[in-house]
């Protein structure tokens, strides 16, 4: 039998499982598959050198979930450590249709979410847990749960838990863990800390690489574009209009929504993803990039760790690079599984000796040129628009009024957001009227042209937009 031919069930899995994944359309096994799953079904460890993208979590989630014991209450019997929330996600997202097979319960765990909602889930029983280091170190110092019955423990994308300073983290959460247990370890890469690592806490694990050591920069076409500073968001919007769903990187948490506010300016949709969100927002620009509502995501680096998103044709370095290592985190996004994709670098005269550098250790020499569309593949793209703000003089729950005031009067001026305050719908001021009296309820502003109106209890005048007259009222003149 060519090695091509063999199914999930000659790999040992159980026929349930095999029909959850028939159900999903998955029939066949990818290469990482046939290759880590019949060890870690007979439970050895793993030491396994995998791209992202490849089929990593099915390689070590189909094993994990055959051999998971039903756990007592906060003793789970699986864990997998994973650097980041949207991977940790994604994960559960995978391996909860498989779990319910077996009827075992699957809990992620990562910060950004109210500890009482993992610990109550903790407290009814979980026996496989998805978790990011820092949130389960939390967790366990507050006695949420113990992993001394914690028989299977997934590492994945350990190197970049390197890079992210998690392996003390990770060290600490190994040491807690069954002292017989079986270890799987996934990476991109095998350096020096995923050493340290294997060679500390694995048993004679199983060596398995799969694919190239580094990520192949020869299936993406490299484009730096020189440009000066007031021209970067215009050609970056048209780089995403010509080339469809786009991963746009910067530096910071702050050029992420700068970034994001001037691409919604040029008329693109896009999704804003970076440490500084709470889960839910984070949640909602994934769900809305993934699903195809906006065609670009601006991202730092950090957050876009471990993301798997298909079909993504362009990665622009909206702020370059730290280095060539981390060039090749962010192009890998695109041209995966065969696919060819493209890569734009936006560089500004002074940051020349930086990108030659980061081309230099990425092993790419291109030529830095002015920006130009014709060199661009063709991509069958859909348009998605920016979503509209409403503006004019109509009254709204949310307009922006003054601090001290603004809740309890409803008074507005541009410099502070206020739930109660009218008038000026959506995030455009409304224009004021002839200065009709309004009542101290009413919240009424003065009758200056750049004031909005009253309160959401506020006087006829006041929905309306028409400021009105009082001396609770403040405005700012411009």
């Amino acid at each position: 039998m060519r090695q091509l031919d063999v199914s999930f069930y000659d790999l040992g899995i159980d026929p349930a499982l095999v029909h959850a994944l028939a159900q999903q359309g998955i029939t066949e096994p990818f290469e990482v598959q046939r290759e880590a799953i019949p060890d870690a079904m007979l439970g050895h460890d793993i030491c396994c050198r995998a791209p992202t993208g490849s089929g990593k979590t099915l390689a070590f989630g189909l094993p994990m979930v055959s051999r998971t014991e039903v756990a007592k209450i906060e003793l789970p019997t699986s864990l997998i450590l994973t650097p980041t929330r949207e991977l940790a996600e994604q994960i559960t997202k995978v391996i909860k249709p498989l779990a319910e097979a077996f009827e075992l319960e699957v809990i992620s765990v990562y910060g950004g979410v109210p500890y009482k909602v993992q610990r109550r889930a903790l407290s009814r029983g979980v026996d496989i847990v998805v978790a990011c280091p820092g949130r389960l170190i939390d967790l366990l110092e507050h006695d949420a749960l113990s992993l001394e019955h914690t028989q299977t423990v997934v590492i994945d994308e350990a190197d970049r838990m390197a890079d992210m300073g998690f392996m003390e983290p990770v060290c600490k959460i190994l040491d807690q863990c069954a002292k017989d247990r079986q270890t799987i370890l996934f990476s991109a890469t095998l350096d020096d800390e995923v050493g340290d690592l294997v060679e500390r806490y694995q048993n004679n694990p199983v060596t398995i690489e799969v694919g190239p050591k580094e990520v192949s920069m020869d299936s993406m076409n490299h484009f730096f574009w020189l440009m000066k500073s007031d021209m970067k968001s215009n050609i970056t919007a048209e780089a995403i209009r010509k080339c469809g769903r786009t991963i746009v990187f910067c530096r910071t948490r702050l050029g992420v929504e700068r970034v994001g506010s001037e691409l919604e300016r040029e008329g693109v949709g896009v999704a804003t993803l970076h440490g500084g969100m709470d889960q839910r927002q984070r949640n909602r620009a994934m769900r809305d990039f993934v699903g195809g509502e906006c065609l670009a995501l601006i991202a730092t680096d950090v957050a876009a760790r471990g993301i798997d998103v298909e079909g993504i044709n362009c990665v622009v370095h909206y702020d370059p690079a730290e280095n060539g290592k981390s060039y090749k985190h962010r192009s890998g996004r695109t041209a995966r599984a065969g696919a060819t994709g493209t890569v734009i670098n936006i560089v500004q005269h002074p940051q020349k000796k930086l990108c030659s550098r980061i081309q230099r250790e990425a092993g790419i020499k291109i030529a830095f040129r002015p920006p130009d569309f014709k060199e661009l593949p063709d991509y069958d793209v859909k348009h998605v628009p920016a979503p509209r703000k409403k503006s004019g003089s109509g009254g709204g729950r949310r307009g922006r009024g003054n601090r001290p005031y603004n809740r309890k009067y409803g008074n507005q001026n541009r410099n502070y957001r206020g739930r109660n305050s009218g008038g000026g719908g959506g995030r455009n001021r409304g224009r004021s009227g002839a200065g009709k009296p309004a009542a101290k309820k009413d919240g009424g502003a003065r009758h200056d042209r750049n004031s909005h109106g009253g309160g959401k209890k506020g006087s006829k005048a006041g929905r309306k937009g028409r400021g009105g007259r009082s001396k609770y009222s403040r405005y700012k003149r411009n």
